[in-house]
């Protein structure tokens, strides 16, 4: 196993990786085939801010989402499937690189690839999901918010296996539903007029673009990762709710307020578009060669309408290291391989994707990675090897710093290096409410060790020196 910091060694590490899906493809006759079996096309898709509460099929009884809920009753849902972290940018990269918060090379939302401290986007020697596929034969296209490297840097999508990208390199960026431009490959998408005219909604543009490129990929094997905006808050200029959305339906004559209208709509679109994507793929014939799953990238928002209680029954939200923050929906369906209506409470993380996809497509898996691959648990709902453990971290460039580890069914959580650990037992308390520290200092200290152990320091994230300027993008981009 190579050290993590080492990064030399990771561009090594990827040439051999790819000389290894080469040599997989040769052995087995095709890309298209591993094991005897046909690789599967792989749709990922991944809602923005969508809370563990906010689908029918997860309990919310307000907002529409047959369309995902059809998924999830031909498929396998995860009740207990974990985001890499709790805000966006440092989530995806655990996602596209199988590395947990205390090792990625994302670990925070700033200082938002501003020359404040170090650029923080991922570079030439990380090794994505993508890259990792693309060793195995598959085209790779993506949509929507990457937050993992602007325009023209190293870590631009493009720049990091995606033969396709289209949407927003920057997270401030991606605050704009009627932008004027969306990023495109390697140039841009122009609608100066856009905000005034709000003639161009992002997240449909986004839905065009999908549905292109899975029909120009249907002869596979493809990967396309839908890193949909829905249902993050929108730019204040755009909709005094903070949701902006063309139009509330099907929520206009329901007795709410306006905000809650616009966060159950903005839910409900997506889940139409979820149910454009899986009619394409029955119409091209890919449904049962195509592995589909969705999820989100965090909690939900804070500020989401009380009413929906998208949290479900658990402890905070987006920015909390509680259940809340990092715990999300999971959902996968690959007809014929994955059981339909399976309900699993087996514990899968972010950094477990990339494993995960890579032994699915017959790619071989780097080494290093914090994530195992959790495919048994995928297929049939149970994982042979658990994880040791589960981290977290938050606050860098922040004033207090948080960590959270799951260990077996304990989770401990400790807000603040100078601040006690609080442990509880997720099993009887997942809602968080219950403080067992006392009772179990064996348990705590090992918990201790484990957020020492699992946090590398960088100088990209320095802690305890907080950052408060606006990030480039927002200065250069002030129109948007």
């Amino acid at each position: 196993m190579f050290d993590r910091l080492d990064l030399s060694a990771r561009g090594v590490a990827f040439g051999l990786l790819a000389l290894c899906g080469l040599l997989t493809v040769v052995a087995t006759g095709s890309a298209g085939e591993s094991d005897g079996a046909e690789r599967p096309n792989i749709v990922f898709l991944m809602a923005d801010d969508l809370g563990y509460g906010d689908l029918g099929c997860y309990g919310q009884k307000e907002i529409l989402t047959p369309n995902i809920d059809r998924l999830a009753k031909d498929g396998i849902r995860f009740t207990q499937a974990y985001a890499g972290s709790t805000v966006c940018a440092p989530s995806r990269c655990s996602l596209m690189t199988g590395m947990h918060n205390g090792h990625g090379r994302v670990r925070d939302n700033v200082p938002h690839f501003d020359e404040y401290l170090f650029d923080e986007y991922l570079r030439d020697d990380d090794v994505t999901l993508a890259e990792v596929l693309q060793t195995a034969g598959y085209r790779c296209g993506g949509i929507g918010k990457w937050s993992l490297g602007p325009a023209g840097s190293q870590g631009r999508a493009t720049n990091q296996g995606f033969d396709m990208f289209f949407g927003y390199l920057d997270q401030d960026h991606a605050h704009y539903y009627f932008p004027t431009y969306l990023d495109d490959n390697d140039g841009r998408y122009e609608m100066p007029d856009n905000p005034k005219t709000r003639e161009h909604y992002s997240h449909d543009l986004f839905t065009e673009r999908a549905l292109r490129f899975i029909r120009e990929s249907k002869d596979g094997p493809f990967f396309f990762y839908g890193a949909y905006t829905i249902p993050h808050f929108s730019h204040p200029s755009e909709s005094p709710t903070g949701f902006a959305v063309p139009s509330d339906e099907p929520y206009s004559d329901r007795p709410w307020d306006q905000k809650s209208k616009d966060y159950a709509a903005m839910i409900t679109r997506l889940d139409g578009d979820v149910g454009r994507i899986v009619a394409l793929l029955d119409e091209l014939g890919l449904t049962e060669r195509t592995l589909v799953v969705f999820t989100s990238d965090n909690g939900a928002f804070g500020a989401a309408p009380k009413r929906f209680q998208s949290s479900g029954a658990l402890r905070g939200y987006k920015r909390d290291l509680w259940e809340g923050g990092i715990r999300v929906p999971l959902i996968a369906r690959l007809p014929g391989r994955i059981p339909a209506g399976k309900v699993s409470d087996e514990v899968i993380s972010f950094c477990d994707v990339l494993p995960t996809l890579a032994e699915l497509a017959g790619a071989a898996v780097p080494e290093g990675l914090d994530g195992a691959s959790a495919l048994d648990a995928l297929l049939d709902g149970q994982r042979k090897t658990p994880h040791e453990y589960l981290y977290w971290d938050y606050g860098h460039c922040r004033p207090r710093f948080d960590q959270a580890v799951r260990l077996g069914d304990w989770k401990g959580v400790r807000l603040g290096q100078e601040s006690a650990i609080q442990l509880f037992d997720l099993r009887t308390d997942p809602a968080e409410t219950t403080d067992v520290a006392k009772d179990h200092p064996d348990v705590v200290k090992e918990i201790r060790r484990i957020m020492t152990a699992a946090y590398a320091p960088s100088e990209r994230y320095p802690l305890g020196q907080v950052y408060r300027g606006q990030s480039k993008w927002v200065r250069e981009n002030a129109s948007h």
